[in-house]
């Protein structure tokens, strides 16, 4: 939400999708009985015109199947995660080929390879973020290579068939 302002005035023709439920599934709830969403969009609204409030859609929850379809229109895939795990949906982002700019967070580690299969910012690092997210909006040969490691990297290492099931099978034979 900090980039938002910088984001929408760098790139006027963008539009920001936001996915995801107001409610907290990790963490702690705001005080006051106020969501993060309208904390993070108070602290912001100012610094945004109406016009470009117009560019920003907050989807909510959505079914998977409509994730997905969104996961491959997308240009750029921003995850950013405060150290707590390797989300599923940062997978799929991957699995889809997204152009993922990520917070540099030790979660995500296992996945993103800086500028290999992804790009990594520092998790407060507001104006680096916007730098790495407009610099892949500029480079759509850039984005492609990144989309595609991303695709390759989850298919060998999370594919459900031959990679998970498979060891997950074999853990519980082990505990049989």
């Amino acid at each position: 939400m900090r980039a938002l302002p910088a984001i929408l005035k760098e790139r006027p023709k963008a539009r920001v999708l936001i996915v995801g439920g107001e409610d907290v599934s990790y963490g702690v709830r705001p005080a006051e009985g106020r969501t993060w969403k309208e904390i993070f969009m108070s602290e912001v609204h100012s610094q945004i015109s109406s016009a470009d409030w117009g560019r920003v859609s907050f989807l909510g929850s959505i079914q998977y199947l409509h994730f997905i379809s969104l996961l491959q229109l997308s240009t750029v895939h921003v995850y950013l995660t405060y150290p707590f795990v390797l989300s599923w949906s940062l997978l799929e982002a991957m699995s889809a080929g997204c152009a993922i700019v990520a917070s540099d967070t030790r979660p995500l580690h296992e996945a993103i390879r800086h500028n290999e299969n992804g790009r990594l910012v520092n998790f407060f690092d507001i104006p680096g973020l916007v730098a790495e997210i407009c610099s892949l909006l500029d480079d759509p040969d850039g984005r492609a290579r990144l989309g595609a490691s991303a695709r390759a990297f989850a298919q060998a290492h999370y594919d459900l068939q031959s990679i998970c099931l498979p060891r997950q099978l074999a853990w519980v034979n082990e505990l049989v």
